[in-house]
């Protein structure tokens, strides 16, 4: 299993290279987000074809990878397509000047598909490590988390996208629909769904540490590329600052008076 799972890396440096080669020659290093769901099915379809016999649940985990990724990576494409680099990797890009070159390739496509392969854990885990035993209750549980998530993602991406056609202004807040009790209900499906792929693995005998997965797309989301970074586009607006004070940061709650 771990000789598989190692087989995973050198796949991984190869594919987010190729997608480099093609952000330096578009000069879009935001190509990184539209690579990340892709990168998931890939790797997982590279460990189910060293398995002799998929199970079920590694079947399942194929077929919610390929769903979420397809969604995914569908929406930032179009979202993003004939408009600026996104404004934090051109904040970057301003920031490194002349090392752009190198540390685009460092720091956003190779650490990139690091933190992929980690993150990937319980769904290379579960496909490699899935037996063959009959369906349990934390198969259902973790199908039913996934699902949630998924729609919270999902469904939240689509109210904001309906959102910024008919804004008045670039400053106005979104405060309907799911944003009405987070202010990041896409970030917080994100998270939810890998939870429900790691009991499905679990459920299959993949090891306790694959949880290090979710942990990890949770902290980021919470406290390093996600949450943190977004908001930080919005300081000085204090239409953003009420929206802050009244709603819930990530887990959904009712909005505060």
């Amino acid at each position: 299993m771990m000789t598989s799972l190692i087989r995973v890396l050198p796949f991984l440096l190869v594919y987010m290279t190729l997608w480099y080669g093609i952000a330096l020659w578009k000069k879009r290093n935001d190509l990184a987000d539209v690579a990340w769901g892709p990168g998931f099915v890939l790797c997982a379809v590279l460990c189910a074809v060293q398995v002799t016999e998929l199970s079920g649940r590694a079947k399942l985990l194929l077929l919610l990878a390929l769903v979420w990724a397809l969604r995914l990576s569908s929406y930032i494409f179009l979202r993003n397509w004939g408009k600026p680099e996104d404004f934090r990797y051109r904040k970057w890009r301003q920031e490194w000047g002349q090392s752009v070159i190198w540390r685009s390739y460092l720091q956003v496509f190779l650490l990139q598909g690091g933190i992929l392969f980690l993150v990937g854990l319980p769904l290379w885990l579960g496909i490699l490590h899935s037996d063959l035993s009959d369906w349990s209750i934390w198969d259902g549980l973790g199908l039913l988390i996934w699902v949630k998530g998924f729609l919270y993602e999902s469904i939240g991406d689509a109210q904001m996208a309906q959102f910024r056609k008919k804004r008045a202004s670039p400053h106005e807040v979104m405060r309907n629909g799911l944003w009405r009790y987070t202010r990041h209900p896409n970030y917080f499906g994100e998270a939810l769904l890998w939870w429900g792929i790691f009991l499905i693995s679990r459920a299959g005998g993949a090891p306790i540490w694959s949880g290090i997965g979710p942990l990890l797309i949770t902290y980021l989301l919470v406290k390093v590329s996600g949450v943190p970074m977004l908001e930080k586009k919005y300081e000085g607006n204090a239409e953003y600052v009420d929206y802050q004070r009244r709603t819930s940061s990530f887990i959904p709650w009712f909005p505060r008076k």
